[in-house]
């Protein structure tokens, strides 16, 4: 399969919307990113369509085209009949004279092939009879029964497609002409790519636009009619029925479009209930006008649709029918390179993903697969991680979370924007004497707490944090901190019991305060005792300096 449509990687953000979305789960997720399986997918563009990010991004070969213009051989476009619902009030003329503006030498409608091509359905239904006949012109259906349904490759007209049929007859009228085909389908770029010779690039309508403007060209209103344009009807369902003359009556006509319808129709035909019936096929829901690359704001299958039935014409376009031999296209399987695993690997694959039982098993779809043991057989092939199961996640992380929440020492409160409880632990509960949670969920925090922290919190929208309270209710001390949630407009209070470090400091200070007393009370007796001493002795001095004085005056005397 070419590389048509190619992933940003570092746009990918894990949300599986593609997944969800794609009909073949050709979508591979690796280190938390998206990958396309080329041999599963079959190009219908719904991931390309769905995808928040634009992560999928559709090669563009405008500058191929470029070249090509600049070859000197003169370059001839194939306009799909879907171009009116796109360019609303355009006609084919008013295309033809903004594009060889861009330098093409010429511009085609593909409903020219498109009327060789339901020629030779009808001549098969009546010459060959074959039991069923599925149409080959949407290239995604013919890659959805090569890569998956196999066992119906018998039933797929083996003729070229209106843009092949066009684009062959354009180089057999113009030896040297080099075909760019425009249309609104991914799949035809894989098409060209892979039948080579035949159409030399292919372009979206949004290529195209693009194009136009950064050339500055505008396109002109402006509507021709033509009763030989019947053709045109080919890109809405149940176009090729009205193209066709249906004058088989052994035959039942029925159009089926969008993959869901599509396999679901081929699922009954590999059961083998359907038969005698020509059955039109088309991968987007209302054909071709509902295609991936219609311009966004464009894509409306309903005004599409009425876009091409005015547009439409009663007749065939008048063409040269090519022999039925040069119409032929041969369609091969493509065989799938994934292994299945065995009953007991799937149950071991659940297990992982914490489902023991049936009833574990949701099926929920957020993955992108319809059902778990889809999911494990996805995981199996290496295309799927355990890690998209979003229950599985949600549990594993409510356990985690609870179980932290459950074991830590400090008091966990959980309050809404009306300070009301939404969540509380046990050792919060344990702080405030409460016996069960049901005493205070869903009740305003003021029940149990002064909630004017709180008030200020949710206020200023700045957090608190190691506040020292005392809970004098409760007799506990304290240390609070309180954040705000901005996003789920939450606040949570974190409360560390310290009640029994405030009475050891308490102790402390109790001591110190006593010692200090004590040390006070012996020195002042020391003081006393000092002082007495000194005046002791300053009495005993002073009388001994009386006897001596007196001493000394008698032995003068003597």
């Amino acid at each position: 399969m070419a590389n048509s449509l190619t992933l940003k990687k570092s746009n990918c953000k894990n949300c599986y919307k593609c997944i969800r979305n794609c009909p073949v789960k050709s979508i591979r997720f690796s280190g938390n990113q998206a990958h396309i399986i080329g041999n599963e997918c079959i190009l219908c563009g719904q991931c390309f369509v769905v995808c928040p990010q634009n992560a999928k991004q559709i090669v563009d070969e405008t500058e191929k085209v470029r070249v090509l213009l600049n070859s000197g051989s003169p370059v001839i476009v194939s306009l799909a009949p879907s171009f009116i619902a796109n360019y609303e009030g355009t006609g084919i003329a008013q295309m033809r004279a903004a594009l060889k503006k861009l330098g093409f030498h010429d511009v085609e409608e593909t409903a020219l092939g498109a009327t060789i091509v339901k020629t030779e359905y009808e001549r098969i239904l009546q010459e060959e009879k074959p039991d069923i006949l599925i149409s080959s012109c949407c290239h995604s259906v013919n890659l959805l029964i090569q890569k998956h349904f196999p066992s119906v490759l018998p039933y797929l007209a083996n003729v070229l497609s209106p843009m092949q049929a066009h684009c062959m007859d354009i180089k057999k009228r113009y030896p040297n002409a080099k075909t760019v085909f425009i249309g609104p389908c991914v799949a035809k770029k894989d098409e060209a790519e892979y039948y080579d010779d035949v159409v030399d690039a292919v372009l979206t309508f949004e290529e195209l636009t693009n194009w136009l403007k950064s050339e500055n060209i505008e396109l002109e209103k402006g509507m021709d009619s033509t009763a030989e344009s019947r053709a045109r009807f080919f890109p809405t369902t149940g176009g090729i029925l009205k193209t066709m003359s249906q004058n088989q009556s052994a035959y039942t006509y029925m159009a089926v479009d969008s993959l869901d319808n599509v396999m679901a129709a081929l699922r009954e035909i590999e059961a083998g209930s359907i038969h005698n019936c020509f059955i039109e096929m088309s991968s987007c829901a209302g054909s071709c006008v509902g295609g991936p690359v219609m311009e966004h704001q464009k894509r409306s299958p309903l005004k599409g649709y009425m876009a091409v039935a005015d547009y439409a014409g009663s007749k065939d376009f008048s063409v040269d029918q090519p022999d039925e031999t040069d119409l032929r296209k041969t369609f091969t399987g493509i065989a799938q390179r994934s292994e299945m695993p065995s009953e007991m690997q799937i149950s071991e694959i659940l297990r992982k993903m914490g489902k023991f039982v049936p009833a574990d098993e949701l099926n929920c779809g957020s993955c992108g697969y319809n059902t778990c043991r889809e999911k494990a057989v996805a995981i199996y092939q290496g295309k799927a991680e355990s890690s998209m199961c979003l229950p599985f996640l949600k549990d594993k992380a409510e356990s985690f979370s609870d179980t932290i929440v459950r074991n830590t020492p400090n008091g966990l409160i959980v309050m809404n924007d009306q300070l009301e409880v939404q969540q509380i632990n046990k050792a919060a509960m344990k702080i405030m004497n409460l016996r069960y949670e049901s005493d205070v969920l869903g009740e305003q925090v003021i029940r149990i707490l002064d909630p004017s922290v709180f008030l200020k919190v949710q206020n200023s929208g700045i957090g608190i944090y190691d506040e020292r309270v005392y809970l004098a209710e409760y007799q506990r001390y304290v240390e609070q901190t309180v954040v705000p949630d901005k996003e789920s407009r939450m606040l949570i209070c974190i409360m560390r019991d310290i009640t029994e470090e405030e009475s050891q400091r308490e102790r402390k200070e109790n001591i110190s305060r006593q010692t200090i007393e004590v040390a006070d009370r012996v020195v002042d007796k020391q003081m006393r005792i000092v002082q007495e001493i000194a005046s002791l002795l300053g009495e005993t001095a002073a009388e001994t300096k009386i006897a001596l004085t007196k001493l000394k005056e008698s032995i003068a005397d003597e």
